[in-house]
């Protein structure tokens, strides 16, 4: 029988139901081992570091690292590196704490069909969830993340142009780059990619996102992507035409309800191609797919 992986994440000031969520969700899919490292930008204040160290302790979990300073570009992959490091040989499970995956068969045979693949990957898209309306408010745990964001579509890649794909596995030997967007040289082969739902877009974004435009910009957290920037002040220009929400009833974001218990009837073919022909934005083309629609004012 295949072993099941740890699951290695690096985790920020999460709320607490989140991480519970996110925690319980992975438990379901067989994952008994957990490596995480706990990191905490100079603004999270004492109160929600002895709040996510809580939750952690109720959860039977033990952080192998806790850090704190600036969040460079470098700090992500730096902490998930020593994790993976540590979790030793086989298999890994990547997984943001606010990425919740969805596999097509049970994880064992994921990791089988992994394995057989060769490529020593197993790829994944973003579906990024919102709320019916589109604001950006946080949730009631008892009744749940998909009452909450019942909404669902490929946001990342439309509206911010950032790159939706992610390795969800990878294999020991393989190193993968920030944020797992990709494994250089090795191009998972699943067919279609596993759906990470994406519950990012909750109270206290936009004030992350600012954060981030404003340190990247003056170059208190450094960078060396530049995409970081652009992508955060696309939200933002976004969110002020919209009043603050996101636009759910764009037709060019395309939102649809969506749920975790099923993967959507139009999945299969909408998230293989745009695997398929996704490229990075570029400063002439101002789009990541060929034939996609460049952002209008009212987009």
């Amino acid at each position: 029988m295949t072993a099941l992986p740890p699951l290695i994440a690096v985790v920020g000031p999460v709320e607490p139901a989140l991480l519970t969520a996110w925690v319980a969700l992975y438990r379901a899919l067989g994952i008994e081992r957990f490596h995480l490292a706990f990191h905490f930008p100079g603004h999270v204040d004492a109160d929600r570091r002895h709040q996510v160290h809580a939750a952690c302790r109720e959860l039977g979990i033990v952080p192998d690292a806790v850090s704190d300073g600036p969040w460079h570009e470098h700090t992500n992959p730096r902490l998930r590196d020593a994790l993976r490091e540590r979790a030793g040989a086989g298999w890994h499970l990547l997984a943001d704490s606010d990425e919740l995956h969805a596999y097509p068969a049970p994880l064992a045979e994921v990791i089988a069909a992994a394995e057989a693949s060769g490529t020593g990957t197993m790829g994944g898209l973003m579906l990024d969830r919102v709320t019916a309306d589109g604001s950006l408010t946080g949730w009631d745990p008892q009744q749940g993340l998909d009452a909450a964001y019942p909404l669902g579509a490929f946001l990342t890649h439309r509206l911010l142009r950032g790159d939706p794909r992610k390795i969800v596995l990878a294999h020991s030997s393989v190193s993968v780059a920030s944020g797992n967007h990709r494994a250089e040289g090795h191009r998972p082969v699943s067919r279609p990619p596993v759906v990470v739902h994406h519950f990012k877009w909750r109270d206290g974004v936009r004030q992350d996102v600012e954060r981030r435009a404003e340190h990247s910009s003056d170059g208190t957290w450094e960078t060396a992507s530049p995409a970081r920037l652009p992508e955060a002040r696309r939200l933002l220009e976004h969110l002020q035409r919209h009043g603050g929400r996101i636009a759910v009833d764009s037709a060019r974001l395309n939102f649809r309800p969506v749920s975790l218990a099923a993967v959507p009837v139009w999945w299969a073919v909408e998230a293989t191609r745009l695997v398929a022909t996704w490229r990075p934005s570029t400063p002439t083309s101002g789009q990541n797919e060929p034939g996609s629609i460049i952002s209008s004012p009212s987009s």
